[in-house]
């Protein structure tokens, strides 16, 4: 089986309210004095109006949303302070955002979902490790169990953890002893933040998550973390060649073999031996009719 893959040292499992503190200056950046509505070519970068507040409060509230619904966010946002005013481009109105939250370390960052390729957003904390930050919702006891999850995923050749591996690492949690009916709640509250996705019984990270430990799991983890072939980003679960190893996410085969008629590693041109995701295509969401069960999944757990 080898060595033991070394670790980094883990933050420590104290209840520290790190959260807070960024919460409080995302609140303070929304309490700035605003520019009152924007008037076309008026408009500058980095001035948060009305429209702005509103957006990034809603935003702070989900916590992460799929494009198309951030992009119906905004039109509301516009229609509600700024209803005579030219929507943005996403891009730039997010932009504008970032700029201001940017001496605070928060941004909203664009992601894609690893098993579809969804579009998604977030705002992320740049200043405190994302596992610090969850402290503002869960006890120490809880966020030790999110360590272990996480290890046992990250660990994983498919991305997933299943519940019962899981909770068979409850007698080892910091802080007050959990049953391990009590740990199953605890993971569902994971499921219910955004923060885990639940398949069949395992567990697996949310875009949300992914969003924000990129770094942390990076620097955690170095020995075990994966990392796309294609995009170069964080690698949770995905596909691989069976001659060379690399990986790939879903998505990103969709993409890469768009056009091949025989697809092959983009490494060592053996032929890609797995089933060929569908891209993603917003235009067929819209489509009336088509269930999301009549689909194609992209679920596979191929590797």
């Amino acid at each position: 089986m080898g060595a033991p893959r070394s670790r980094s040292p883990r933050p420590k499992g104290r209840r520290v309210r790190l959260a807070a503190v960024a919460a409080r200056a995302v609140r303070a950046a929304l309490g700035r004095p605003v520019r009152s509505h924007m008037q076309g070519s008026a408009r500058r970068t980095g001035v948060m109006t009305d429209v702005h507040r509103r957006f990034l409060q809603l935003l702070m509230t989900h916590g992460v949303l799929e494009e198309r619904d951030v992009k119906r966010m905004q039109k509301h946002c516009y229609k509600v302070h700024d209803c005579n005013a030219t929507v943005d481009k996403l891009e730039d109105f997010i932009n504008n955002i970032n700029s201001v939250l940017e001496s605070l370390y928060i941004e909203i960052k664009r992601g894609v979902t690893e098993d579809d390729g969804r579009p998604i957003y977030a705002l992320v904390n740049l200043a405190t490790t994302s596992v610090s930050k969850m402290a503002t919702d869960f006890a120490e006891n809880e966020l030790d169990l999110f360590r272990k999850a996480l290890e046992l995923i990250i660990d994983s050749e498919s991305g997933f953890a299943s519940s019962t591996n899981i909770l068979n690492l409850v007698d080892q949690l910091k802080g007050k002893k959990l049953k391990k009916k009590e740990a199953e709640q605890v993971l569902q509250k994971f499921v219910q933040n955004k923060w885990l996705i639940e398949k069949e019984g395992e567990f697996t990270l949310h875009g949300r998550a992914i969003l924000e430990m990129e770094q942390y799991i990076r620097e955690t983890y170095p020995d075990a973390v994966k990392i796309c072939n294609i995009c170069h980003s964080l690698l949770i679960q995905g596909q691989s060649c069976e001659t060379c190893g690399i990986r790939m996410h879903l998505p990103c085969v969709a993409k890469y073999f768009r056009l091949n008629a025989e697809p092959r590693c983009p490494h060592c041109n053996d032929y890609w031996p797995h089933e060929i995701p569908e891209v993603f295509d917003p235009e067929k969401e819209r489509e009336p009719g088509i269930s999301k069960s009549n689909r194609k999944s992209l679920r596979s757990r191929r590797h």
